[in-house]
């Protein structure tokens, strides 16, 4: 149904997390796993800043097994498990050895939606449409997107993020992450994004 060429380049992603956690709103991240493909506009994004910022894994230059995806050059995804059952896709940016990233909270579904349906064991009748993917968990469970996608390239094969040349007519809103309390004072800052997209196949259609 639609083009998904125009992958965003390695370079595109290294730019520290503010930056890039506004710029990846209305881009599409796509996972094409046994064949099959599954998309959405992204919406909704958080920035991590890495060694400064307490809320991030890599706090202080943290360096464990987990987090080492996250000191890769930026282009990669850094997917982990939280509360022991649901999964966190994030994007590494910036440059090597510069630990940051933009965790993905949301998603408007865009192809494949039978099949996140099917992922989330959910049904029309149980959830609607803006519901299915609205929520970090959510949106990687309807996705396919578990820890064997974790490190891999975003402008591979499985998983990737592309411009569909989607123009985000709304304002972006900047507002505190969410459930982050223990970050002290870094929890009030003002690093998560949002904007409204409204009807999005219809704009993208417009827009193609």
């Amino acid at each position: 149904m639609f083009d998904y060429a125009n992958k965003l380049l390695r370079s595109e992603y290294r730019t520290d997390a503010v930056s890039a956690a506004r710029a990846l709103l209305g881009q599409v991240l796509v996972t094409e796993l046994d064949g099959v493909r599954t998309s959405g506009i992204i919406s909704e994004t958080e920035a991590y800043m890495g060694k400064i910022d307490r809320a991030s894994h890599a706090w202080g230059g943290r360096r464990t097994a987990r987090t080492e995806t996250m000191y890769a050059e930026g282009g990669i995804s850094y997917v982990y498990l939280i509360y022991g059952m649901y999964y966190c896709m994030n994007v590494v940016v910036n440059d090597k050895e510069i630990p940051e990233a933009v965790l993905i909270r949301e998603l408007i579904p865009l192809e494949g939606v039978d099949t996140m349906l099917r992922r989330r064991k959910a049904s029309n009748r149980s959830v609607s449409l803006r519901h299915l993917t609205d929520g970090p968990g959510k949106l990687c469970r309807a996705l396919g997107i578990d820890k064997a996608l974790n490190a891999v390239p975003l402008d591979g094969d499985k998983m990737y993020i592309c411009d569909l040349g989607y123009s985000l007519t709304g304002e972006i809103c900047a507002s505190e992450r969410i459930n982050i309390d223990y970050a002290g004072e870094d929890a009030r800052k003002l690093w998560r994004f949002t904007i409204a997209v409204d009807d999005p196949l219809r704009s993208l259609t417009a827009a193609q």
